[in-house]
């Protein structure tokens, strides 16, 4: 009976105030549509795909007959840790200068934040151009996963550090207020007051930038190239799920497998991402 007032109170205060109740309507249609949405292609995916998945598309090996993902599965799983290990340090501790160091109002820190939305805005394809201009070929690297990482790291750095700076700047002030009053420093007020609190949102950034990672073709292409096997080091070239996969369909000869590929990537994505939110909770908690 009470939520059922409730709802007919609220009801008769959106009829009142015309505009409001508008306003609420187009909120829910966009959610709906939004929701339905995702889940349409998520059931496209699963429906696509599942029934394609198959022993031999798990082979060590791939060739033309299996078309394993084996290899590329592997090859992100690389990727993507290489490039995090590079870009989440440069990122957290520059986020953690222009925060906690820089004064405010710095012309230095206007053009931080300036280049770093630009970086964010610019397509993936320039950053393959840029990789296979400077790592491929100006040091030499050739087509490898290095070179795909440090382009990778290049690409997602803006991200990383925009939502660790937003992260760190909803810590209340208090914190650092209390931290200083105990006689603590700036250094250790940051590394032991700061940076724990701020660990949800920073994770938050990290979880999407393993999110453009994992999706990413054509700076990989230009970079770590196209071989499906596992390369025996870092100078070698290799093919993630991305990229495997539209290899695939481009091809047009193994549609199937490449739906088969697009499961293994949606799921891939999603345990990512869960195991993050894990983390993310105990460190929240601890």
């Amino acid at each position: 009976m009470n939520n059922q007032t409730t709802f007919l109170q609220k009801l008769k205060n959106y009829l009142k105030h015309p505009g409001s109740f508008l306003l609420m309507l187009l909120v829910v249609i966009s959610a709906v549509l939004t929701f339905s949405v995702l889940i349409f292609l998520i059931a496209f995916i699963l429906i696509q795909g599942l029934p394609h998945i198959k022993p031999s598309l798990f082979s060590l090996e791939y060739n033309s007959e299996n078309a394993s993902v084996v290899p590329a599965l592997v090859n992100t799983i690389i990727m993507t840790f290489m490039s995090l290990i590079i870009a989440v340090p440069f990122g957290i501790f520059s986020a953690i200068f222009l925060v906690e160091y820089a004064k405010r109002g710095n012309k230095l820190v206007e053009l931080i934040r300036l280049t770093t939305e630009t970086l964010s805005g610019i397509p993936s394809i320039v950053y393959g151009l840029f990789g296979m201009l400077f790592f491929v070929n100006t040091l030499g690297w050739g087509f490898s996963l290095l070179a795909g990482a440090f382009t990778l790291a290049i690409m997602i750095l803006p991200l990383v550090m925009r939502t660790t700076e937003e992260a760190l700047k909803s810590v209340p002030d208090s914190y650092r207020e209390g931290s200083f009053g105990l006689g603590a420093g700036k250094l250790r007020t940051v590394f032991q007051v700061v940076l724990p609190s701020a660990i949800p949102g920073i994770l938050a950034g990290i979880i999407l930038a393993i999110g453009r990672i994992v999706g990413e073709t054509a700076a990989l292409i230009y970079t770590a190239g196209t071989v499906a096997k596992i390369p025996s080091s870092l100078m070698g070239s290799g093919r993630t799920l991305a990229v495997h996969m539209y290899n695939l369909a481009s091809e047009g000869l193994h549609m199937e497998q490449a739906y088969a590929t697009s499961v293994i990537l949606l799921l891939l994505v999603v345990g990512i991402n869960t195991i993050s939110s894990i983390v993310a909770k105990k460190l929240t908690k601890a």
